[in-house]
């Protein structure tokens, strides 16, 4: 039985609805996990082009229509979840879009089951 790989990302319906009032303030969007320093591991949302991707960095998949960026060095230690970005109350990283909202997206994540790991596998995107 073929199975479809699942997303790598996907985005809860409040963190829909905030990347919308962010794209209609900023225009379109970017996001990158980080990977700890300042904003310890937090999505950053920025606008399109004021992050620099690196060749180190992966487009993991897209939520709300905007690209999801993850360091390679964080993709590996991210690679057998699915990240789910979801939005909670209180101030977002200081260089993220969403840090004077009153609220910021926070990176949850599930395990993948054995069948989705074989996808991801033979689609070769882990």
């Amino acid at each position: 039985m073929n199975h479809a790989p699942p997303p790598q990302v996907t985005a809860t319906p409040a963190t829909l609805e905030l990347i919308e009032r962010l794209r209609a303030e900023h225009g379109e969007l970017m996001f990158h996990q980080s990977g700890g320093c300042c904003d310890g591991s937090a999505p950053m949302c920025f606008a399109a082009g004021e992050f620099l991707v690196g060749e180190a960095d992966r487009l993991l998949g897209h939520i709300g229509g905007m690209p999801f960026y993850i360091s390679a060095a964080q993709f590996e230690y991210w690679k057998h979840t699915q990240l789910i970005i979801d939005v909670v109350g209180g101030r977002g990283g200081m260089f993220s879009l969403d840090g004077p909202t009153g609220r910021r997206f926070l990176t949850r994540s599930r395990l993948y089951d054995d069948a989705e790991w074989r996808a991801l596998q033979l689609a070769g995107r882990v």
